[in-house]
């Protein structure tokens, strides 16, 4: 085709009101031979399938592909604001113009897509209409990155594993931090406060640099000498409330997932930022309990948890009972202008559950919390029970009772390690829902019932990408902005001989004697 022809081609597209992507290969009908097309009666087959999801006006190109026969293919994406957009492809494999894409999203906030596909059959022949499917655009953005570890699903070995961000306007992903900066270490933890990178967490272990917390603060990046798990920033950015835990990974015989994960003793601390120094209160590191998964209210004066009751006293045996451990969840008042916390409260227990009760996350507008429910045990993402479940404590304040319903976006694989927008409209979580093995990232939209609607796997610029992928997505955090410390920066900190050192108030070490409800705390175990 001369550029003559081409160009002509495209000044009657635009005269047509049609944005027209990639004509080539539609045979010497053009775009107009889809118009005679026999319907076939039923919707098409596509990977990733995104109809009836609410999408963000601010996501990357949904590319997908065509699970159909044919040797042609179109694709008409139509909307009451703006003009339409036509991709082809000879493949099945649809990539969508990012610049047209975003122009239509943004001109139909709080409206509809609609996707019709035509294919021509192999061989030749009449053209094919498949019925129509669509999406709706939601009115809200979603945060505009997303920080994960990539991990193997085979971890018992640190090996190439890191934290990512993706832009998810785009498809770019960029690297925070991997082993491969301190000796091939383990990266395990990443905290953000308020949605906002400039003050952050990333807990690295190494059998070379030792165990360190690295964090981000005021234009500073500092090395605590200390072991951080599961951590919630105050909102102020003043406080880190982490977990300190003996973990051990151990495997059954058999199952569709072998491995499991128990803390055999466990506390929470904080580590406050202005003095550099760690500490606690009785209620947060019982001798006769297990404490975990911290979350604060988005208004600072109320620390979440979950809590267990801890029944052994070796620290070195799995105990037999540990299918009967489940968590209660908790919370406590603090008040950080006196730095005092109140009498703690427990909010929703296990024996009412029957199930055990972990991850909670606090929507920022303090309306909604949530978290999971499984079997039991304190590591969601190997239960294949775990569900996603919402309380709305706006009704509790009302009501008194903590209500908790089964979120409708749930599958019959584990979800978990889920996160909230700064707006509150949007959740990030993983689900292991595509094969029962390795966790995707999924989006969803909560509108302001509370409503989690069907939800969108992160896309990608190939649609197949997830098809041949051996990484495993989990803890997605989303973000308002990247991540601006250069992982040299962060890698360098790790490596580093300076480091802050921390007196811990707890430990976890064996003790001497079955722990007693009577007993009085004591600063550190024995």
């Amino acid at each position: 085709m001369s550029r003559y022809k081409r160009y002509f081609i495209v000044v009657l597209a635009a005269a047509l009101g049609v944005t027209l992507v990639c004509l080539a290969g539609l045979g010497a009908s053009g775009p107009a031979a889809p118009e005679t097309a026999m319907a076939a009666g039923r919707p098409p087959q596509i990977h990733p399938d995104f109809s009836g999801t609410v999408i963000p006006p601010n996501i990357a190109p949904l590319n997908f592909l065509i699970r159909e026969s044919g040797s042609r293919y179109l694709v008409r994406i139509r909307s009451r604001h703006g003009r339409p957009l036509e991709v082809a492809s000879r493949s099945g494999k649809i990539a969508i113009p990012d610049k047209p894409w975003h122009k239509l999203l943004d001109a139909n906030r709080g409206g509809r897509l609609e996707f019709e596909i035509s294919l021509r059959p192999d061989g030749g022949g009449a053209w094919q209409r498949f019925d129509a499917f669509g999406c709706t655009v939601a009115p809200e953005d979603i945060d505009g990155y997303l920080a994960y570890r990539r991990i193997h699903p085979v971890h018992s070995a640190w090996r190439d594993m890191g934290i990512y961000q993706r832009d998810l306007h785009g498809f770019g992903e960029s690297l925070i931090l991997t082993g491969e900066y301190f000796g091939g270490g383990c990266v395990n933890c990443h905290t953000f406060c308020n949605n906002r990178t400039e003050t952050m967490l990333v807990s690295t272990r190494s059998k070379e640099y030792k165990n360190a917390a690295t964090i981000v603060h005021d234009g500073t990046v500092e090395k605590v000498d200390a072991t951080f798990g599961y951590s919630a920033w105050h909102p102020s950015g003043r406080i880190l409330v982490f977990h300190g835990a003996k973990i051990v990974m151990f495997q059954h015989a058999a199952g569709a997932e072998i491995r499991d994960v128990i803390d055999l003793d466990s506390y929470l601390a904080c580590y406050d930022v202005n003095s550099r120094t760690v500490k606690t209160t009785p209620a947060l590191a019982r001798k006769d309990r297990l404490e975990t998964y911290p979350a604060w209210s988005p208004d600072g004066r109320y620390l979440y948890f979950c809590s267990a009751p801890l029944t052994w006293t070796r620290r070195d045996t799995i105990p037999e009972q540990y299918d009967q451990i489940r968590y209660d969840l908790v919370r406590i008042p603090y008040d950080i202008a006196r730095d005092a916390w109140g009498p703690p409260e427990t909010i929703l227990s296990a024996k009412d559950t029957g199930q055990s009760i972990l991850e909670p996350r606090l929507s920022p507008d303090g309306r909604w919390l949530l978290f999971c429910l499984c079997k039991y045990g304190c590591f969601p993402v190997y239960q294949q029970s775990s569900d996603l479940y919402l309380i709305d404590l706006q009704a509790a304040q009302r009501t008194g009772r903590y209500e908790y319903r089964r979120l409708e976006i749930n599958s019959g694989e584990s979800e978990s390690w889920h996160s909230w927008s700064h707006n509150s409209r949007w959740i990030a979580f993983s689900s292991k829902r595509d094969n029962g093995i390795f966790t995707r990232t999924y989006l969803s939209y909560v509108d302001p019932n509370g409503i989690a609607h069907k939800p969108l796997l992160l896309p990608q610029k190939d649609p197949t990408y997830y098809d041949s992928c051996l990484w495993t997505y989990s803890v997605p955090e989303l973000t308002v902005g990247p991540v601006t410390v250069a992982e040299e920066n962060l890698g360098r900190v790790v490596r580093s001989s300076r480091a802050i050192n921390v007196q811990m108030p707890v430990t976890t070490a064996t003790p001497q004697a079955k722990p007693q409800e009577s007993e009085p705390y004591i600063s550190t175990r024995e």
